[in-house]
C-alpha cells in the first residue's frame, strides 16, 4: 500500500483495500475548528506567534491570503500557514463558505495580531 506524505502538518495518506485515508495530525498539541466566513466577509489580517495552522477548504471558493500570496481556493484544497506568517480569509462568493482549521502549537485566541480589520477589533 502507498503512503504519500505531504509538509501540511504531517498529512499523509494511507491506500487500502477499500479506499483511502488521510491523517492530518498524530500525537501532538492541536485545536481543530470549522471556520464559516459570510458572503461578502474576511477575516482579519493576522500574524499568530504560537502556532502554525492547516487550512482545508470545504465549500468554496475562498480567497486565501498568505504574506504576499493571494488566491481563490477550491474545495479539497489545503494551504499551510506558517507561525508569524500574515494571512487572511474572505469570501467574495453569494453563499456562506467553510474551511478546517488545525492549529499547531500553543492556542489561544489572544495570540492574535491583526494588521487590519473590518470591524475596528
Amino acid at each position: 500500500m502507498a503512503e504519500t506524505t505531504n509538509r501540511c502538518g504531517d498529512v499523509f495518506a494511507d491506500e487500502r483495500p477499500w479506499g483511502r485515508f488521510e491523517q492530518f495530525v498524530r500525537n501532538e498539541s492541536v485545536t481543530v475548528k470549522i471556520i464559516t466566513v459570510n458572503p461578502g466577509e474576511r477575516l482579519s489580517l493576522q500574524t499568530h506567534g504560537h502556532r502554525d495552522e492547516m487550512w482545508q477548504i470545504l465549500d468554496g471558493p475562498l480567497e486565501l491570503q498568505i504574506d504576499d500570496r493571494t488566491w481563490a481556493a477550491q474545495p479539497g484544497e489545503r494551504a499551510w500557514v506558517p507561525l508569524g506568517s500574515r494571512h487572511r480569509i474572505a469570501n467574495g462568493g453569494d453563499q456562506p463558505a467553510r474551511l478546517l482549521e488545525i492549529a499547531f502549537g500553543f492556542f489561544d485566541e489572544e495570540d492574535i495580531t491583526r494588521l487590519e480589520d473590518d470591524y475596528n477589533r
